[in-house]
């Protein structure tokens, strides 16, 4: 789908990870060969500095070296788009305009978090956001990270005033999901990895599942197979990347956090299967067990998924 800014947003467009090397430091060659699998497996976009690319934990240094990497990689094959995801106002604009310098397609921004703001402050956030830069703005809830919805009376109003040029949900609610479907235009990406069949079927332009940062070749069948009308197909590889996202829970939590188990589990099976050089997550997450990445080899054994 076209926005009116002219961005084509469709299909599927992963979050990537950030690679790290064992200093902690961007693995441009680990993010380099990530991308080019992505590319491999017929994505239309990527998405950096997201949830899954642990965009809360980077410092502006690690944030330029992520994009530079992945715009320099993709080569305009597909549109980029970077998170500018910060506290307030004034910060996401200085990263939003770095990201534009660096060449992005587009930027992805939150409302506001730990200040909680009203929904007319989110607006006006959006607004100045929008006139501070020059690539297009795509709206982006994920209350279980910042704490605060974009309701849809505020997305309409950003989608009526052009501040917006599509939509990113990652609330995890259908149903609110499908009211903003029916009040604008805008295109709409969802970020479920275990309802993406449905989200489709509901009209969702496309799909920013973190698990296709492991699998991408399954969610672009899947996308393939629900746009077609292929109910079946489409359920089928649903089933199968929902037992594949069982990587997400092998994790302690009695040890570590839900973050860390997640978004370990994903670097985990990424470094098993030869994409990544390196699984580990930026501090304070803390790293799997071996036990736990054995079980993690288990399930991608299980679905097939060897090293690339």
């Amino acid at each position: 789908m076209v926005s009116d800014s002219g961005l084509s947003l469709h299909g599927v467009i992963p979050p990537l990870v950030t690679p790290l090397d064992e200093r902690g430091d961007v693995d441009r060659r680990s993010l380099e060969r990530l991308v080019a699998h992505q590319l491999d497996a017929g994505v239309d976009g990527v998405f950096v500095g997201g949830s899954s690319g642990e965009i809360a934990l980077l410092d502006s240094a690690a944030q330029r070296a992520v994009v530079e990497t992945t715009v320099g990689t993709v080569s305009g094959a597909v549109p980029v788009l970077a998170g500018a995801i910060d506290t307030g106002t004034a910060r996401v604009i200085e990263d939003a305009r770095q990201a534009a310098e660096l060449g992005v397609d587009a930027v992805v921004v939150t409302p506001p978090f730990y200040v909680k703001p009203h929904p007319a402050e989110i607006v006006a956030h959006f607004r100045h956001v929008h006139e501070a830069v020059d690539v297009p703005v795509v709206a982006y809830d994920i209350p279980s990270a910042v704490g605060t919805r974009l309701l849809p009376d505020a997305l309409v109003e950003l989608a009526e005033s052009k501040f917006v040029v599509a939509f990113k949900d990652s609330s995890g609610d259908l149903a609110t999901f499908r009211e903003i479907l029916g009040r604008t235009s805008l295109p709409s990406l969802n970020g479920s990895e275990l309802l993406a069949d449905t989200a489709v079927q509901l009209g969702a332009a496309g799909l920013v599942p973190g698990l296709g940062n492991v699998d991408p070749h399954g969610y672009v069948r899947l996308y393939r197979a629900a746009k077609d009308g292929d109910a079946e197909a489409a359920n089928t590889e649903q089933e199968r990347l929902a037992r594949l996202f069982a990587i997400t829970s092998v994790a302690d939590l009695g040890r570590i956090g839900f973050t860390a188990g997640a978004l370990g589990g994903f670097k985990a099976a990424m470094a098993l299967r030869g994409i990544l050089d390196c699984p580990a997550t930026n501090r304070p997450l803390a790293p799997l067990s071996t036990d736990e990445t054995d079980r993690i080899g288990e399930i991608l054994a299980a679905e097939g998924l060897g090293a690339i």
